[in-house]
């Protein structure tokens, strides 16, 4: 339940960064740029358990949302970015990150990770600080694909204030997603998500409730949110992570 909001921004010279920065590059810095799209990966689709909270059961069935593009992300991303949030998920706190991504021949491809300054409890995340993530968003000309956020203690879902934040970057981009890792949850450990669309988005664009809130049933009784059908995991895809706590 965190609050991340995006932008997309022309790429531009950025200030340097004077804030304490831990940069980590998987598998390596110089292999990170030298082929950012690699040759010969093992890609395949994200299949996902059963769940009671009313999501389409696998991300291989088809929706009616519409989105244009695939996208393509490291489990390694989404398993450090969990080791990186340990101390929090202890401490029953949630931790945020965002997604960035570049396209090529249509796919967006998952290369970098921030992990903001941020404020914490254990059902919410604010991300604060921002310019510091926006600059290597714009320096890096990256697009705000996603984020990703922990809930330390809870089920894997997404909560009132999740769509609200996930509405703002599918708003700005419509292949935008969110990942939820959920240690916790035995019966599913992580989700990926995205807004219904039509349905989701325009009933989260008419709500002006803040905070937690119950929201209504779509008229036609399909899910206001849905596992993403154009994310798949791909396993040499080189990726950053910037670590800015």
């Amino acid at each position: 339940m965190a609050f991340i909001y995006p932008t997309i921004n022309a790429a531009s010279k950025c200030p340097q960064i004077t804030v304490h920065t831990v940069c980590q590059s998987s598998p390596s810095p110089i292999s990170s740029f030298e082929e950012r799209v690699p040759q010969g990966a093992h890609v395949s689709h994200i299949t996902v358990s059963d769940s009671e909270h009313g999501h389409s059961k696998s991300s291989n069935e088809s929706t009616t949302s519409k989105v244009s593009q695939d996208v393509h992300i490291s489990t390694r991303l989404m398993e450090d970015f969990l080791e990186l949030a340990k101390d929090n998920t202890d401490n029953d706190l949630e931790t945020c990150g965002i997604l960035g991504a570049f396209l090529e021949k249509g796919t967006f491809y998952v290369t970098t990770l921030i992990i903001p300054k941020q404020e914490s409890t254990s059902g919410s995340c604010q991300a604060i600080n921002e310019e510091e993530f926006f600059a290597i968003q714009n320096e890096q000309s990256l697009y705000p694909v996603g984020w990703i956020h922990t809930h330390p203690s809870q089920s894997c879902f997404m909560s009132s204030v999740d769509l609200h934040t996930q509405y703002s970057y599918q708003a700005m981009l419509p292949e935008a997603f969110a990942i939820v890792m959920a240690p916790t949850d035995k019966s599913r450990s992580y989700g990926i998500f995205r807004l219904s669309d039509p349905g989701g988005m325009s009933l989260l664009k008419e709500c002006q409730e803040t905070g937690f809130h119950s929201h209504e049933e779509l008229a036609d009784g399909s899910p206001i949110y849905e596992h993403c059908s154009n994310v798949y995991t791909n396993s040499n895809l080189r990726f950053e992570i910037f670590d800015l706590r």
